[in-house]
């Protein structure tokens, strides 16, 4: 594996040991997306189409959406190239799922974007709606983090979309507000039903077939856990799908129940719960 630049990681024995919650100020701590991408990894390959299903089992674990959420978390944070920290977290954490170009990419010597319209530039985004001070610095800097692999028009409105959304609701906007927003600047038609999208709705890798689908979740949810559950019951890219909403409706909702909270934390590597906390620290402003 090559150097990771500096990445906020250690691997040594001294990490192994997980910070206890009461120190971590778990309720503080930014952990929508990852949330989401967390409980949807088992049911990518195994849809489900029902909001009744286990949020944790013995196979739930962190997938490439949290990895490259935690990325872009320390890019922002370190001001340190989207390029380096895509490269270097995905290079840290192996085999977490990510897509055929952006799997090559990850080794480039030399990355290019590669003009994907693909939903990886939304699924990393939501710490940009968190860290920037004004709508039009978030649809900017979510530009700058979609566009060194996904430089299509799609790709780039994926992300932009997406932080927004995350902005817009951690800075008091309501559901309505939003929904013009996003309807308006990005053209997604956010009028649909789930019970119409969800009969036939498949698999789908792209931005414009999963960002309008996790916002319409988010916008019929009614608290932090069924915004969850109302995306994996769409089906398709449950983990990228719950991703996306997951980080709206956190900021939205302001709280994520406990019993989520801490079955996430014994999921992850202490230094990417350290990280999480710097990013949170910094950026969340509790209410």
């Amino acid at each position: 594996m090559t150097n990771i630049v500096n990445l906020h990681l250690k691997t040594n024995a001294q990490t192994k040991k997980k910070t206890r919650p009461n120190e971590m100020k778990k309720k503080n701590l930014i952990l929508g997306a990852v949330t989401g991408d967390i409980i949807g990894s088992v049911y990518e390959w195994n849809n489900v189409k029902t909001t009744d299903f286990p949020l944790f089992g013995e196979a739930t674990d962190f997938t490439d959406d949290s990895v490259l959420t935690f990325a872009t978390m320390d890019g922002i944070l370190h001001k340190k190239s989207y390029v380096k920290v895509y490269q270097g977290y995905a290079q840290a954490y192996p085999d977490r799922g990510y897509g055929g170009n952006f799997a090559d990419w990850i080794y480039d010597e030399d990355p290019e974007p590669y003009h994907s319209w693909g939903n990886g530039s939304a699924m990393r985004v939501s710490p940009v709606g968190w860290a920037y001070g004004t709508l039009d610095e978030v649809l900017k800097q979510a530009k700058r983090s979609a566009q060194v692999t996904h430089n299509h028009p799609e790709g780039i409105k994926g992300a932009q979309a997406t932080a927004a959304a995350v902005f817009m609701a951690r800075t008091g906007k309501s559901k309505a507000e939003i929904k013009e927003f996003i309807t308006v600047m990005f053209g997604y038609n956010l009028d649909r039903r789930l019970d119409e999208i969800r009969p036939g709705y498949k698999f789908n890798e792209s931005c414009q077939g999963t960002v309008p689908e996790a916002i319409t979740a988010f916008l019929e949810s009614n608290d932090f856990e069924s915004a969850i559950r109302l995306a994996i019951s769409l089906g398709g890219d449950s983990d990228t799908l719950a991703c996306i909403t997951g980080g709206i409706a956190e900021a939205f909702y302001q709280e994520i129940p406990e019993y989520i909270i801490e079955n996430v934390l014994r999921l992850l590597p202490t230094e990417i719960i350290n990280l999480i906390g710097e990013f949170s620290e910094k950026y969340k402003k509790v209410k």
